[in-house]
């Protein structure tokens, strides 16, 4: 089995980490691939860009945010991805630092489980370049904070005209994070559905909007945007592209979802009390 890694150098058990799994992978069989700023970490270790290498599974050493950049990448490949969480909330992720070797030996044997996830599609004006994003779409400025007034439709009818500071259109996986944080739901991963949130809109009329995930999202910025200040299109918070006035953002249901694996039997509601602490506050210690 060839296992793939991405990871984010600056947490300080990753090297740790990485040296204990090299170790280990041939005892069980497999063979590493590491992306450049990880091989460099272990010796005698050969980088790969990971795009071209055949790849069966792929492991994420940090944060969501690396577990994002990698869900990316698998889904790309249609293959699974596991989360060792090194950050702080981490709820994406199947694993933390001390089980990372047990983790991996579970997964060279099968055992692990996988969720799909809906993934989002998104195209800026007429450009062919499809940008996907496993948590959500956000459309902002890039300069001085203000307000600006976008039209969002669905199936191509027009929901409305937003004054907000920006929109975010986000995956029942997203909607846990920058959505849930702009006072939007939450929504289990198993529900077909985009949610559309406006961050900080102008009027108390203007709620979040869930729509089916089959249906086509388009969102445009009305207003001219004089420079330095930018329309931006960021995609997971990792990934940005400028937007022109009036241009239009769609965003679809990518044709291929994201496969998040897991070793635990963990649930989705287990995870929100563990890392969101969520319920009664009575149940936890002081």
């Amino acid at each position: 089995m060839n296992v793939g890694l991405v990871g984010n150098r600056r947490y300080r058990q990753i090297e740790r980490i990485l040296t204990t799994m090299a170790a280990e992978a041939p005892k069980l069989g497999a063979r590493l691939v590491l992306e450049p700023e990880l091989a460099s970490l272990v010796p005698g270790q050969a980088a790969s860009t990971l795009k071209g290498a055949q790849i069966d599974v792929l492991i994420s050493l940090g944060g969501d945010g690396t577990l994002l950049r990698g869900a990316r990448l698998a889904c790309e490949r249609g293959i699974p991805v596991l989360g060792v969480n090194l950050g702080h909330v981490g709820f994406l992720a199947s694993a933390d630092p001390d089980t990372a070797t047990e983790m991996l030996r579970r997964v060279v044997r099968g055992e692990f489980t996988t969720e799909s996830r809906l993934v989002l599609s998104t195209r800026i004006g007429d450009s062919p370049q499809e940008f996907l994003a496993v948590n959500d779409v956000v459309l902002h400025k890039g300069g001085i904070a203000r307000v600006i007034r976008m039209s969002v439709a669905v199936d191509g009818v027009e929901v409305g005209t937003y004054s907000a500071d920006g929109i975010i259109v986000a995956t029942p996986t997203g909607s846990t994070a920058y959505s849930m944080s702009a006072g939007g739901p939450i929504v289990v991963p198993s529900v077909d559905a985009f949610v559309i949130t406006a961050i900080c809109p102008h009027t108390l009329a203007v709620r979040p909007v869930v729509v089916p995930a089959a249906a086509t999202v388009t969102v445009a910025a009305l207003d001219p945007v004089p420079r330095p200040e930018e329309l931006l299109v960021s995609i997971d918070g990792q990934v940005a592209a400028k937007l022109a006035p009036k241009q239009t953002v769609t965003i679809v249901r990518a044709s291929q979802p994201v496969l998040l694996a897991r070793i635990d039997s963990e649930s989705f509601f287990a995870r929100l009390r563990q890392k969101l602490q969520w319920g009664d506050l009575s149940d936890r210690s002081s």
